[in-house]
C-alpha cells in the first residue's frame, strides 16, 4: 500500500511539474555571440564634456550552465592600465538579463544595481536606477551592431527618468581572429 502511494504520488509530480516548468529559455543565449576574445575601441566621455580614446581587450565565457556569463576587460587608458568585469545572469522566469559591474580601481565598492533587460530583434536594452552624486539617474546600456565580427555597447545616463539620454561611454568590439 505504502509503495502504491509513493509511486502514485511520484507519477502524479511528475505529471504536474512540466506545467511549472513553463520558464522562458528563448533568451538564454542572446549572449552567445559575445563568447570568445575582442580588441576594444573605447571612447568616453569626462565630465567636462570632452571624449578620450583608448583601446582594450575583452574575453568572454559562459557560466551557470549558460544562464550566465563573464566578461573580462582590460583598459589601457591614458592614466594606466585597469580591468573591469561584467558578471551577467539570465532569469528563465522573467526571461530578461541583469548585468553587474566591478572596476578593478575600486574592486571593494558596492555594486550598483543590475541593469536588466532583454533583446529584441537584435538589440539589447537594459536599465537601472541608481544614485551619483546625490541624485537619482537612470542608466542604459544598449547591445547593438552585432555581427559575427563585431559588436557595439553603450552607456547612457538619464537625469529625468528616461526622457533624455547622455551617452558617455561606447565600446567597439573586433572579434580577435584565430
Amino acid at each position: 500500500m505504502k509503495t502504491t502511494r509513493f509511486l502514485l504520488t511520484t507519477l502524479a509530480l511528475l505529471l504536474i511539474l512540466p506545467a511549472f516548468a513553463a520558464d522562458d529559455l528563448s533568451g538564454a543565449h542572446d549572449f552567445d555571440f559575445e563568447f570568445g576574445d575582442w580588441t576594444v575601441r573605447h571612447r568616453v566621455k569626462r565630465p567636462g564634456g570632452e571624449w578620450i580614446e583608448f583601446d582594450g581587450t575583452s574575453n568572454t565565457r559562459p557560466v551557470l550552465g549558460g544562464l550566465g556569463n563573464v566578461e573580462d576587460n582590460i583598459f589601457h587608458r591614458p592614466q594606466g592600465e585597469s580591468r573591469g568585469l561584467a558578471t551577467r545572469a539570465y532569469d528563465p522566469a522573467s526571461a530578461t538579463w541583469a548585468i553587474w559591474w566591478i572596476d578593478s580601481r575600486v574592486p571593494h565598492g558596492a555594486l550598483d544595481p543590475p541593469v536588466k533587460g532583454r533583446f529584441v530583434n537584435g538589440v539589447g536594452l537594459f536599465y537601472s536606477d541608481s544614485v551619483i552624486n546625490g541624485k537619482t539617474i537612470r542608466t542604459r546600456f544598449t547591445w547593438s551592431t552585432i555581427t559575427p565580427t563585431a559588436a557595439r555597447w553603450e552607456q547612457a545616463y538619464s537625469s529625468d527618468a528616461g526622457k533624455t539620454w547622455e551617452t558617455n561611454w561606447v565600446m567597439q568590439f573586433t572579434r580577435v581572429r584565430r
